[in-house]
């Protein structure tokens, strides 16, 4: 059984948002996304794949195609396939993301 303490891996950079991965396979990723305040995933899209965002801590503002909205803890967000998404931190406090993504794309 493959298990993972997510509270463990949570670790910010001051250069960017890190990502660290938590689990792969080839049909999808698991992901924890560590944001300081200030930092971002530019909006991309992915052909092919749905990406879904929880967010564990903090607060964070998400974009999913033309809407634009803050989540905190305890709410997620799904972007579909070929959607333009991204994420900013725009608190002053850190945030977390669980971010799981199928089919994952070429790394």
């Amino acid at each position: 059984m493959e298990i993972r303490r997510v509270r463990d891996r949570i670790s910010f950079s001051p250069e960017k948002m890190r990502k660290v991965a938590l689990f792969d396979s080839p049909r999808l990723f698991y992901d924890l996304y560590c944001l300081l305040p200030g930092q971002e995933q530019r909006v991309h899209a992915h052909e092919g794949s749905d990406k879904v965002y929880y967010v564990a801590e903090g607060t964070a503002r998400f974009t999913v195609g033309e809407e634009e909205r803050d989540l905190s803890a305890g709410e997620a967000v799904i972007a579909r396939a070929g959607v333009p998404h991204g994420v900013r931190n725009a608190s002053e406090d850190n945030a977390v993301l669980l971010v799981t993504m199928a089919p994952p794309p070429r790394r």
